[in-house]
């Protein structure tokens, strides 16, 4: 039986990931994911977060996605995505400020677009803040 699976995380901009995994965690729209070899085929929406990949060294890689599909075949998991940063990238300022403007244009917007797209942006900045202390949790261990 085979004992790991392909895993490629693809943003718009570049590969971010690409090896064999023991297990991969995403966060679909319907739940929590856990992908195994040998899953049986499925591709779901991603909600904004954090995708691990469990490597056969027994090491763990966390990766934030902006969304996106997770395509699952029986030997490989795909991972499209607008925006992937590794966990060891994201930057805590950074996405702090980003929440922080995205609060300030939702209190300023009127127009229904305005206010879904200033929502949009505070959900990704909260999603990176969230993704951010789960790292910190795990690094604890």
């Amino acid at each position: 039986m085979t004992k790991t699976i392909q895993c490629d995380i693809v943003s718009a901009h570049s590969e971010i990931f690409s090896g064999e995994a023991t297990m991969v965690f995403a966060s679909g729209i319907a739940g929590e994911l856990g992908i195994t070899p040998r899953h049986a085929p499925l591709i779901t929406q991603l909600k904004a977060g954090v995708v691990r990949v469990q490597q056969p060294n027994g090491e763990e890689a966390f990766f934030f996605v902006s969304g996106g599909i997770l395509e699952v075949q029986p030997h490989m998991v795909t991972v499209l995505t607008d925006t992937a940063t590794r966990g060891e990238d994201l930057d805590e300022t950074a996405a702090k400020a980003a929440k922080a403007e995205a609060e300030r244009q939702l209190a300023d917007r009127t127009g229904e677009m305005e206010v879904a797209e200033a929502q949009a942006q505070l959900m990704q900045a909260a999603a990176q803040l969230a993704a951010l202390e789960h790292l910190r949790k795990t690094a604890k261990r």
